[in-house]
């Protein structure tokens, strides 16, 4: 009987005001966990990555979704310019 997992998710606004209750509301990580149901590792999670965001050490949504982008135009263009490179060597000969 194999039974799949099931992951609980949160919204981002959940993560916000669970760790609000920390830094803000002065609750201990364990309080705030045992009181929202969730583990305290999980708040401490949010909490790290809340942190690197607000230092900018961490990427916001926006930044990765941008930066998947720019990687995929970069290897579209990587390819166009090899291509370009092999065509012209080609011509080139061809014209010798």
């Amino acid at each position: 009987m194999n039974q799949k997992r099931v992951y609980k998710t949160y919204t981002q606004e959940f993560k916000k005001e669970a760790v609000a209750l920390v830094t803000d509301q002065g609750y201990s990580v364990a309080e705030a966990a045992r009181s929202l149901g969730v583990n305290t590792n999980l708040l401490y999670k949010w909490k790290e990555q809340q942190e690197a965001q607000a230092s900018g050490a961490a990427l916001s949504a926006d930044e990765r979704e941008e930066l998947k982008k720019l990687r995929a135009e970069n290897k579209r263009l990587r390819m166009e310019k090899d291509i370009l490179k092999k065509a012209s060597a080609f011509f080139a000969r061809e014209m010798s």
